[in-house]
């Protein structure tokens, strides 16, 4: 069965699967409105559902003609005014399993084919109600489980992302096609693309590619939860600290050190954000084969953090000591592009201010009692004001690693042709790199596409959508 096969009409539950109040069925194809018709009973016997109007709702019975089945609501969406710009019915009806499944049974007996996952928003695409990039972010608004990765997809799925490469794309177009009439006119030796424009031009390209490709290690965790390591030297009340964060005891507490010897994760919502915390075992020196384990998956998870909680013990470490014991990530706290903050806990326990109380401030610590829950708030609000200084609703970002390859190799294109206009190489020769540069920003909007491709990215979605 082939991939654009449209003549076909389709029918899935739109829903989740499981009983709930009520339950949608979707229908979309040719044959939607007729099928309908054969299978409904309209309340209003004047009503001939084959030739109502579309966006209309209409109340019945579906069965078959011995029996009813159930009581619905039958909501209409003529072509091309419909999500997949083709005929479109959704079938509202009571949520017993049963009555989906047999609903669904008594479609396919008059024709109707399940539709594969995705497929229905593979003929939006199909049918441009939206293009590639766009399609994409339905199935990530479906997925966000923040509001700051819900606003990702909406901003994405609105088409400012397919904008911006679009007009990228057309003003590389209009100089490409410049550049291949010069050689339509080789022998003239006639110049129709002004080098310095081209020049001007790719540099801007190359700035705003180089913007996007970078934007993706914050929208990659923005869609997938912000990794937050919690980390420090055993028995300083790392896991206790978790807890109290997540507000449940995910993490064993012992007075031992070293209980911890692997990470732990799980993931909390603050002010929009979702943050993927880690609790990670002690940094010490291993005394047996499943410590050493620990303690280099603990490297590992710093290694992906974007932001780091070091945690101390306040009531023993000094600012010295802190600083000390920091050297041993200077390769990672060096980073711009991660958030170290220092945690002193167990101030429950403190009978003055801590040696160097001052340096603690101005490097940014927040002091803390994990056992008390004291001050818990002001490393969450802390935590949402970092993100929050990116000033995200300014800036077009990345979070999909399709669209992050596909800029990446565009911007090595672009860096190939600037390379070669520098060094005076000929037309033809240029047009191969800028004509790879549009290739791979077509593949973001679906511009330029295969059956393969397409398979790949519509599998991923559900079957109702």
């Amino acid at each position: 069965m082939g991939l654009f096969q449209l003549s076909d009409t389709i029918c899935a539950l739109s829903t989740a699967p499981g009983m709930g109040a009520i339950a949608v069925i979707r229908l979309s194809g040719p044959a939607a409105f007729k099928i309908t018709g054969q299978i409904f009973k309209p309340a209003d016997k004047k009503l001939d559902i084959k030739t109502a109007p579309s966006h209309t709702i209409h109340l019945g019975v579906i069965g078959t003609a011995d029996s009813i089945l159930d009581e619905v609501l039958i909501s209409l969406f003529r072509a091309p005014h419909s999500y997949t710009g083709e005929d479109v019915i959704e079938i509202s009806c009571h949520g017993s399993v049963y009555i989906q499944q047999k609903t669904l049974e008594l479609l396919l007996t008059h024709g109707l084919r399940l539709a594969r996952p995705g497929e229905f928003t593979l003929r939006a695409f199909m049918n441009r109600k939206f293009d590639l990039s766009q399609a994409e972010a339905v199935a990530d608004l479906i997925a966000s489980h923040s509001g700051s990765s819900h606003d990702l997809a909406v901003q994405q799925m609105r088409g400012g992302f397919s904008k911006k490469i679009s007009a990228l794309r057309q003003s590389l177009v209009e100089f490409t096609s410049l550049i291949e009439l010069e050689l339509d006119f080789s022998e003239e030796h006639m110049i129709f693309a002004d080098r310095d424009d081209l020049h001007t031009l790719l540099e801007r390209i190359e700035a705003e590619l180089a913007t996007l490709v970078k934007s993706f290690s914050l929208g990659n965790v923005i869609k997938n939860g912000i990794p937050v390591a919690i980390i420090g030297k055993p028995n300083v009340g790392k896991s206790t600290l978790l807890n109290a964060i997540l507000n449940e005891e995910k993490a064993i507490v012992s007075e031992i050190p070293g209980t911890t010897r692997d990470a732990i994760e799980d993931t909390i919502v603050i002010g929009g954000f979702s943050f993927r915390f880690i609790d990670t075992a002690g940094l010490r020196a291993a005394e047996d084969k499943i410590e050493t384990i620990g303690i280099e998956r603990t490297w590992e998870k710093i290694g992906e953090a974007t932001i780091i909680l070091y945690v101390f013990d306040a009531t023993e470490q000094s600012f010295t000591d802190v600083t000390e014991s920091l050297s041993e990530f200077r390769e990672i706290t060096a980073d711009k592009s991660r958030k170290l903050v220092l945690i002193g806990n167990k101030m429950d326990k403190l009978k003055e201010l801590p040696k160097g109380f001052k340096d603690f401030v101005e490097h940014e610590t927040i002091f803390v009692s994990g056992k008390r829950k004291e001050n818990i708030h002001l490393i969450a609000e802390h935590l949402q004001q970092v993100v929050e200084d990116a000033n995200l609703s300014d800036k077009t970002i990345v979070s999909n690693s399709r669209h992050y390859e596909a800029l990446q190799k565009a911007l090595d294109s672009i860096l190939s042709v600037r390379t070669g206009l520098q060094s005076g190489i000929s037309p033809d020769l240029l047009t191969i790199d800028i004509r790879k540069a549009l290739y791979h920003l077509g593949e973001i909007t679906g511009e330029v596409t295969t059956d393969e491709i397409l398979g790949s990215i519509f599998s991923r979605f559900c079957v109702g959508k």
